[in-house]
């Protein structure tokens, strides 16, 4: 039992569901599950500071946990590749609509020794002369985004893949 109230949960459901919509984004149309998630989020909030992804391990110490505080860093390519993020909580349109059901999809965070030789290769005083991906432009807006590919949809403007341009 947590000290989470239903009103909580509703208040922050219609919160993240009013966000999501505004920027282009979809919550998961099983409003259960998805209630499910979000006191999870709440938990972590309280449990942590933050909302760390109720699907994986945090680490508890919030800089460690900087790429899985929801929404993650995965999220966009998750959703782009297999119509949901990690926990299924964001999905794409199909998914959304009742077209499609989401699948359990592979975790992209790297391990923890991972993260900390990357950490440590990137730290202060170190020139790093070459991005681990590239780096795109919104050629609407502007909005610099660093992945394989640019995101199928602008998260400030709303324009289209095809508006991006590589930037480095």
């Amino acid at each position: 039992m947590t000290d989470i109230t239903e009103e909580e949960i509703e208040s922050t459901f219609q919160r993240l569901t009013a966000d999501a919509k505004r920027s282009g984004y979809n919550l998961n149309p099983d409003e259960e599950f998805t209630k499910e998630l979000v006191e999870s989020l709440l938990i972590n909030g309280k449990r942590y500071g933050y909302w760390a992804c109720p699907c994986r391990l945090a680490d508890e110490v919030k800089e460690e946990d900087l790429d899985l505080i929801c929404p993650c860093d995965y999220r966009d390519v998750d959703v782009e590749e297999f119509g949901a993020c990690y926990c299924a909580l964001y999905v794409d349109k199909e998914i959304a609509s009742g077209e499609k059901e989401a699948k359990p999809i592979p975790d992209r965070r790297p391990e923890r020794e991972e993260r900390a030789q990357f950490k440590a290769s990137s730290g202060k005083g170190v020139v790093q002369t070459e991005l681990a991906y590239p780096v795109w432009r919104c050629r609407v807006c502007g909005y610099l985004c660093a992945r394989e590919e640019p995101p199928g949809i602008c998260p400030v403007c709303k324009a289209g893949k095809e508006r991006f341009d590589r930037f480095m």
